[in-house]
């Protein structure tokens, strides 16, 4: 097995079931970010037991930003942009909506510290956030009985709290589809993935819909997290998606932030090689890459890319692009075709329903709770299907109890840009069904 042991170890419950005991990485204790806005607007509102009328509603978005592996910053500024653009408004029934951020540096120690800032910070919800340490802060909201509301879905755990609300079927939900979409057009498809328990439990589900499409399964790769290059295993990549030589092959990296470190290395390897295309997940590629990496001339050019949401180009987003355009002009963390930055919009959408559904009533981590609980129906404009939470059981015999939107969609980049490769969601809830995590 390749790649260092603190690679291998920074992951523990990352797309794991909880029953694992290998070890996670505690990373330095450092200083999460906390920023506030705290605006107050008294308009009538009555008020509930243990809450003023004129109180701003505080929520918290968290997300690491400034480390050498994934960083989300535009998640934090998205939410302190909505946050603007609500309070100019009117607020949420009246209230001023108080946005407190926090940086978890990708650290289990700094993702709890985050967490426990929440708690004495009397949030009632921890709303669009990222972060590979579900098993360190679920347990601290859980204790106190906050919500949280439309996480990235990088974490098995997201899908099996009771107080976790995800609005996307996460890197389970990409994969599955993704295989699915490739037993179709491709011969021999090779994965590369990190060396880390979250990158274990990627091939399986890719392998998911591979065989839903009667696909041989993947050719398994791991590699560093943190390399500098990956000469080497592009190289192995292509040699071994070019042993059938009646069928286009086909590599899929899934490196996060690394992809377009993999694709650099892919390009240079790919000369004897012209015919493999490349297929990868919303998360590691979006159109800010495919820009930086020469448009039309890019490496990415051809590739087929799952993702929870429409393309960024359809006028689906026009909402949230205008909050931007109105409140965050100007400020590059934020890029409207950044998946974080998308999810961030639509959990922010749910919190906002579930609030102007609570009227007059107090508005508290316990009434949020449970107003999801009841079975809201949240509409997010078309973004995703309708949204509910109330228990179901479709895909819990998989570790999946919580996950309510397992749809994904099909995009392809052509010309330099990504644009739809075919109309519509796709469930893939069936094939995750017959995953084996084992």
């Amino acid at each position: 097995m390749t790649g260092s042991p603190r690679n291998r170890n920074r992951l523990r419950h990352s797309l794991l079931p909880r029953r694992t005991s290998r070890p996670f990485r505690a990373g330095a204790l450092t200083s999460g970010a906390l920023a506030a806005t705290a605006l107050v607007a008294g308009c009538g509102v009555i008020p509930g037991p243990g809450g003023d009328s004129d109180e701003p509603i505080t929520v918290m978005t968290w997300a690491p930003e400034k480390t050498s592996a994934t960083n989300k910053p535009g998640m934090p500024a998205f939410a302190k942009a909505y946050a603007r653009w609500v309070n100019a408004g009117g607020g949420i029934n009246g209230r001023e909506l108080n946005v407190i951020t926090c940086n978890e540096r990708n650290d289990s120690v700094a993702a709890s510290r985050c967490a426990r800032a929440a708690v004495k910070k009397d949030v009632v919800a921890v709303v669009g956030s990222y972060s590979q340490h579900a098993d360190t802060f679920l347990p601290t909201l859980e204790g106190a009985g906050i919500p949280y509301i439309g996480g990235y879905g990088i974490t098995t755990d997201e899908f099996t709290s009771p107080l976790s609300y995800p609005v996307n079927g996460g890197q389970p939900a990409l994969l599955a589809g993704l295989g699915r979409a490739l037993a179709d057009d491709c011969g021999p498809v090779t994965l590369i993935r990190p060396d880390t328990i979250a990158g274990d439990q990627l091939p399986p589900l890719l392998d998911s819909g591979l065989s839903a499409g009667g696909h041989e399964p993947t050719a398994d790769q791991r590699a560093a997290e943190e390399a500098t290059e990956y000469g080497g295993q592009a190289r192995r990549a292509l040699e071994a998606s070019t042993t059938d030589p009646e069928a286009e092959g086909c590599v899929v990296p899934a490196l996060g932030d690394r992809t377009s470190t993999f694709m650099d290395s892919f390009r240079r390897a790919r000369a004897d090689h012209p015919d493999v295309r490349t297929a990868t997940v919303l998360g590691s590629v979006d159109q800010t890459t495919i820009n930086t990496t020469g448009g039309a001339s890019s490496p990415y050019e051809g590739s087929y890319v799952t993702g929870w949401y429409p393309a960024a180009s359809d006028s689906l987003w026009d909402p949230m692009k205008d909050v931007i355009k109105k409140e965050a002009f100007g400020d590059n963390r934020i890029d409207p075709a950044d998946a974080g930055v998308q999810t961030t919009w639509i959990a922010y959408t749910v919190f906002k329903q579930v609030v102007e559904s609570l009227g007059g009533e107090e508005v508290s981590a316990d009434t949020v709770v449970r107003t999801l609980n009841a079975g809201l129906k949240v509409e997010t404009g078309g973004l995703t299907p309708t949204l509910s939470w109330r228990f179901q059981d479709k895909l819990a015999a998989v570790g999946f109890p919580r996950m309510v939107n397992a749809n994904v969609t099909f995009q392809e980049v052509r010309n330099g840009r990504l644009v739809s490769g075919r109309d519509g969601f796709v469930d893939v809830t069936d094939t995750l069904r017959n995953t084996d995590l084992t």
